[in-house]
């Protein structure tokens, strides 16, 4: 299956991406094909965290554990979208440099059969820019 994503970056300008990513990426495929869409060059920080419909901010998801073995997180190359999202689960919030805060509101759209053809991840519409 494919997941479709309307990730918006939270200013006062209207400034989105429209990405499509198989159910099997990883968050840290998400992190990358996020990055590239909206022209970072990837060298800073980054976390998603989960959402509830009202996009309170909740369990983190880490790009590196430094918890030093203090206690359990979960990292983004380790989890799934298919273990996150679904259509009930449908927003996650991702926050890219944590010095400028860069904060993006994720919403899943759909839900999709994949396409022949196609390659994954996709960005499928860009609007505005940073």
């Amino acid at each position: 299956m494919v997941y479709r994503f309307r990730v918006i970056l939270d200013t006062k300008e209207d400034v989105f991406r429209d990405i499509e990513l198989l159910e099997e990426s990883t968050l840290e495929d998400f992190h990358n094909t996020i990055v590239n869409a909206f022209g970072f060059d990837g060298s800073e920080m980054a976390s998603f965290y989960l959402s509830d419909e009202d996009w309170n901010q909740g369990e983190e998801i880490l790009q590196y554990d430094l918890s030093e073995g203090e206690e359990s997180v979960r990292l983004m190359n380790e989890t799934t979208l298919d273990s996150i999202v679904s259509e009930s689960q449908t927003k996650l919030i991702y926050v890219y440099d944590f010095l400028n805060l860069w904060t993006f509101l994720i919403e899943l759209a759909e839900i999709a059969e994949k396409e022949e053809g196609f390659d994954y991840p996709n960005l499928m519409f860009v609007h505005g820019q940073i």
